[in-house]
């Protein structure tokens, strides 16, 4: 993904403090993360969910993205639970 603008939302800016994430961790999943989810109909911008490993540690990121302008929008930024992913960290459990 290239972004020629990085803006994070207050609640990642939030989030990411609570968690320990910093912003050259999300930086390095945008560039080396893989996209595993993808949300066209979100709004105010279509937005995507990007797995990545950062010093072995799994991350994901939700971003949104304005292609016009090649801003890129972090919504949030958080390690995945296992309650929700299965163990590759990709791929959504399914609901009983």
């Amino acid at each position: 993904m290239k972004c020629s603008v990085i803006k994070y939302s207050n609640h990642a800016i939030e989030f990411m403090g609570a968690r320990g994430i910093k912003e050259q961790e999300v930086e390095q999943v945008i560039i080396n993360g893989e996209t595993i989810e993808e949300y066209p109909n979100d709004r105010p911008l279509p937005s995507k969910l990007i797995f990545g490993l950062v010093n072995e540690r799994p991350m994901h990121i939700v971003l949104a993205h304005q292609a016009e302008t090649g801003t890129c929008v972090i919504v949030t930024a958080y390690e995945p639970d296992f309650g929700k992913f299965e163990s590759d960290y990709k791929t959504r459990k399914k609901k009983p």
